[in-house]
């Protein structure tokens, strides 16, 4: 189930910075890089996280620390799991339109939902734990806050994900915790 989520979520990343359309006629224009994620369901991020407080009747907090490379765009999406109501979650990525690894993003979803992950434990500044873990892609920092579980994660081309990956993200998520 965890690795079916990374996976959807990893593909939906890969979908919106591939164009394999051909657009022979000049009238036709390809679409724009933010029309290609409001195509799979992103729109801002303030509209996502109302939809997802709304569902869920919780309060998002989201990080005041990201990490230091360059964004062009942020995206939000709330999802909405009508068939089984175990993935409702709340994703949000900043991307760079021009430097496609440029990529943080932010899964948020209520505990009552969470899943779990292996990895190493750190601790967070409430002293509550969180579990850091490399994926294939990415890096990922998960921690509980507030009754969400939040999961971070920046690609793993980045320079800064290679050399100090676990400190950044903790730091992070301290930025998120009150």
């Amino acid at each position: 189930m965890l690795k079916k989520v990374i996976c959807i979520s990893i593909s939906t990343i890969f979908f919106m910075f591939i164009d394999e359309n051909v657009y022979a006629n000049s009238k036709i224009k390809p679409p724009t890089f933010e029309e290609k994620f409001a195509e799979v369901g992103y729109k801002t991020v303030e509209e996502a996280e109302k939809e997802f407080e709304t569902f869920c009747k919780c309060e998002v907090e989201l990080p005041t620390t990201i990490p230091s490379i360059s964004f062009t765009h942020k995206f939000g999406r709330f999802f909405q799991d009508t068939e089984y109501n175990m993935n409702n979650n709340l994703e949000i990525m900043y991307v760079n339109e021009d430097v496609r690894e440029n990529i943080f993003k932010i899964e948020i979803r209520p505990l009552k939902n969470k899943q779990n992950f292996e990895g190493n434990e750190y601790k967070l500044l409430d002293g509550e734990k969180g579990i850091y873990f490399e994926h294939q892609i990415f890096n990922f920092f998960v921690f509980e806050n507030n009754g969400l579980q939040y999961l971070i994660g920046i690609h793993k081309q980045k320079e800064l994900a290679k050399s100090k990956t676990p400190d950044f993200l903790v730091d992070i998520a301290n930025s998120i915790i009150k």
